[in-house]
């Protein structure tokens, strides 16, 4: 799996679960939420659209950072 890195404009918990949601939804994924960074890494096989899209789908503004090489 390739781990990804996402932006996501998280203000608060309601923010980070609003993502644990649709992510949840979604399936097939790993994922951390850094609420303090706004960022949310995810480990998955769904494509990078894929994800963004369900990321917005919280209606928080999303955006692809780049591949999280692994540790």
């Amino acid at each position: 799996f390739q781990k990804h890195e996402f932006f996501v404009d998280m203000t608060c918990e309601g923010c980070s679960n609003a993502v644990t949601r649709v992510l949840h939804r979604l399936g097939g994924v790993q994922f951390d939420i850094d609420l303090p960074n706004k960022k949310v890494c995810i480990d998955s096989e769904h494509n990078i659209d894929t994800l963004l899209e369900t990321l917005k789908k919280t209606g928080k503004n999303a955006s692809y950072l780049g591949e999280k090489s692994a540790q």
